[in-house]
């Protein structure tokens, strides 16, 4: 980005149709957000994401957004992307379902959002739970009743006063969830929690 607008600046979501792949491209560069990942080490199984990781993962996202099988939701400010948010349904994420930590709370059908990407100007300026709505938008048109995240939670004992590294913070931090209305509904671990949205499908 060669300018910023200056806070508060208009951030616009919509969901990642094929038209978008552009812009999926190049706000996530040649490094694919993190490490040549571009949004897969959720959504593949541990063997399939490490034997395609970099070419063969981004492959993968452009072919499904340009089948228009949205993976998830882009974020813009003044038409430019500045964020990525992954939301599905829980089974289409291979790993996710197989992941001990993150094991399914009970038999009820979720979306899962499981992946946060923000360009690094815009970080720390509320673009996380702008996508955070974006993306419960969209899985409640695609007619979800609960969505699922799974964020660190910067409140419990262990990380006050500590800063998140971006990496380490791509699953969201609590407090964007609890802002978009999001509940916690277990401990996954000592830092990470699950928590649910219901939306009015399910009312």
């Amino acid at each position: 980005m060669s300018t910023i607008p200056q806070e508060p600046f208009a951030v616009t979501v919509y969901p990642a149709t094929a038209e978008r792949w552009p812009d999926i491209e190049l706000l996530f560069g040649p490094k694919g957000a993190y490490a040549g990942c571009w949004c897969m080490f959720w959504r593949l199984n541990r063997a399939e994401f490490k034997s395609l990781k970099g070419e063969g993962t981004k492959a993968v996202l452009k072919t499904m957004t340009e089948n228009n099988d949205v993976a998830g939701v882009l974020a813009y400010v003044d038409e430019k992307p500045v964020g990525w948010c992954s939301v599905s349904p829980r089974h289409e994420y291979a790993a996710l379902e197989n992941s001990r930590i993150l094991k399914r709370v009970d038999d009820t059908p979720v979306w899962s959002v499981v992946c946060f990407f923000v360009a690094k100007p815009f970080r720390q300026k509320g673009i996380m739970a702008k996508l955070l709505k974006g993306a419960v938008a969209f899985a409640e048109q695609q007619g979800a009743a609960v969505i699922e995240g799974y964020p660190i939670d910067m409140q419990c004992e262990k990380l006050v006063g500590q800063t998140l590294g971006s990496y380490a913070g791509y699953m969201g931090v609590a407090a964007a969830f609890r802002e978009v209305g999001f509940v916690e509904v277990a401990n996954a671990s000592e830092t990470q929690r699950i928590m649910r949205y219901t939306t009015a499908q399910a009312k």
